[in-house]
């Protein structure tokens, strides 16, 4: 087959046509076509030629030209694409490198196998126009909700039409058993749109936390306009879920907005999420307040928070127990999903027995270690004294507060707990120098015997040893094992070293050490956490 021989018009005709079914410029089309029609040229006259075709815009017709670019003598590779200067000059007046030769070359026969890979060239320039116009129509929708039509499913999981090309919706991004039919119509959550050498592929959810919400902003106005705001949604997809909403308008209650007149909004929420139960929880900045209202319908007696591990203790009636934990652990597992913590549930018996145990212990420190009678004991602990260093360093004043303590009785107090805890500390460094702790970590500052003991223990027994060490290492923290926290115990974490104290004691011995700049010092903490976490996958900061 000859282009000249063909109706010239046919190929802008051909160009429209399969710019319309895409739905791209015909201009790319043409531009395939002109780059196919160029390769089977090169495949007649040459490889290393360097052959262009232009298909004129209003004709149709085809023009072949042979393309030599003027090059510097000792950059000439190609002899078919390039020229000298010197071999120039019979074609152009005053030649420069850069410039072009150009010849009219005779259109070429396209044999079969030529037509063939002529129009494998122009359907892949087509399908990666396609690629990327449907990529930039999706890409910013993710975090939306689209319907679609189900096409066909695949290995469980579901082909979407979503107009200008297909979505997929994975089985484990299904709501519990739900099964669809071709031709089914579905709404569901964009999660993510990549662009991928298959093409972009548009990843779509019915499980995702998001997609509920964005269902309450279609059904609540409210929200819509931003009177409401969503901060939280937790979801067991398929049966129950929290969702936590404020109103920046208070003469709006949040909840009942939500719920709707008679259930209305919420309902429609639910029918679409397979008959998922939804707790609309009002949310508050104080996170024990929020916390009470996320183990709704559990009643709370007492919260206790741990700012350093991110953990919450939880105190509700014995009867509230199982309400509280939930089936299978549903109703603490959403509200920890929700509120971001760690939640313990403890009943009020629990609680009590435990602080029990911990005011016996605490009598039985003070009664062995000052030589006190249990009643003196007690009398302490009750006051909120805790351990010997807080007797034996607190202000007198303080001691004078309690009951039947005068000026003398606080002295001697104090002196008891004093000679203790200086035996303690001589007992904890002798055994440190045992162990072979070198002078040069004992005279370090910020370490007490105990911690000296406890790091000669584990093998640290040198400043150069103490300095090698990460902050989490000596502080304690977290990490992220399959999705759960998992506790890592520090070296120093018993006494209750932070881990802001832990990066700058490791800092102050490198510094000593002469590894580190003191003059680079600022910002150094943030660095090192940094290394550390290099060693440490998923390690997170904190204690």
């Amino acid at each position: 087959m000859a282009i000249t021989s063909a109706n010239q018009l046919e190929l802008l005709q051909t160009a429209e046509a399969v710019a319309r079914e895409k739905m791209i410029e015909p201009e790319l089309v043409i531009e395939a076509m002109e780059d196919s029609l160029a390769r089977a040229a090169k495949s007649r006259y040459g490889a290393e030629m360097d052959i262009r075709v232009k298909i004129d815009r209003k004709t149709g017709n085809a023009s072949f030209t042979r393309v030599r670019t003027v090059m510097a003598d000792d950059e000439v590779e190609n002899y078919q694409a390039q020229v000298t200067v010197e071999q120039a000059r019979p074609y152009l007046d005053d030649p420069k490198i850069g410039d072009e030769i150009i010849d009219i070359v005779p259109p070429v026969e396209l044999g079969r196998i030529a037509a063939q890979s002529a129009k494998q060239v122009i359907l892949q320039r087509v399908r990666e126009a396609e690629r990327d116009r449907q990529y930039e129509e999706f890409k910013d929708r993710a975090g939306t909700i689209i319907n679609g039509v189900v096409k066909r499913e695949e290995y469980g999981n579901i082909i979407v039409d979503v107009g200008r090309g297909e979505a997929i919706l994975r089985r484990n991004e299904k709501i519990g058993r739900e099964s669809y039919r071709p031709n089914d119509r579905i709404r569901a959550y964009i999660k993510d749109v990549r662009r991928e050498t298959r093409g972009p592929q548009i990843f779509l959810s019915r499980t995702d936390p998001q997609f509920m919400a964005e269902l309450f902003k279609m059904e609540v106005p409210e929200i819509y306009d931003g009177v409401i705001e969503i901060k939280a949604v937790a979801r067991d997809p398929g049966s129950r879920a929290k969702i936590a909403v404020i109103s920046y308008d208070s003469s709006i209650d949040p909840v009942g907005a939500c719920v709707g007149m008679r259930g209305s909004r919420v309902q429609a929420v639910v029918g679409e999420l397979q008959g998922e139960k939804i707790d609309i929880i009002p949310w508050n900045e104080d996170q024990a307040t929020f916390l009470v209202n996320a183990l709704q319908p559990a009643e709370v007696s007492k919260v206790v928070f741990d700012e350093e591990a991110n953990k919450i203790e939880v105190v509700v009636p014995d009867e509230q127990l199982s309400l509280a934990i939930g089936r299978r652990g549903q109703n603490v597992r959403l509200a920890s999903q929700l509120t971001g913590l760690d939640i313990d549930i403890l009943t009020d018996e629990e609680e009590s027995k435990r602080r029990q145990a911990e005011f016996n212990s605490r009598t039985a420190l003070f009664m062995e270690a000052l030589d006190l009678d249990e009643f003196f004991a007690q009398l302490l602990v009750a006051e909120g004294f805790t351990n010997l260093e807080e007797v034996a360093y607190v202000d007198q004043d303080e001691l004078l507060t309690i009951d039947g303590v005068d000026g003398d009785t606080a002295a001697e107090l104090q002196a008891r707990a004093r000679d203790v805890l200086e035996a303690k500390n001589k007992a904890a460094l002798d055994a440190a120098r045992a162990l072979g702790v070198e002078d040069s970590l004992v005279e370090f500052e910020g370490l007490t015997p105990q911690m000296l003991e406890a790091l000669a223990k584990d093998g640290i027994k040198t400043l150069e040893d103490f300095a090698t060490c990460a902050d989490w290492e000596l502080a304690g923290g977290w990490t992220t094992v399959n999705g759960a926290r998992v506790k890592d115990e520090g070296l120093l974490e018993s006494f209750e070293v932070s881990l802001e104290e832990a990066q700058t004691m490791v800092m102050t011995a490198r510094v000593l050490l002469g590894w580190v700049d003191p003059t680079e010092l600022e910002g150094e903490p943030e660095a090192d956490e940094t290394e550390d976490d290099d060693d440490t996958p998923n390690q997170e900061a904190g204690a």
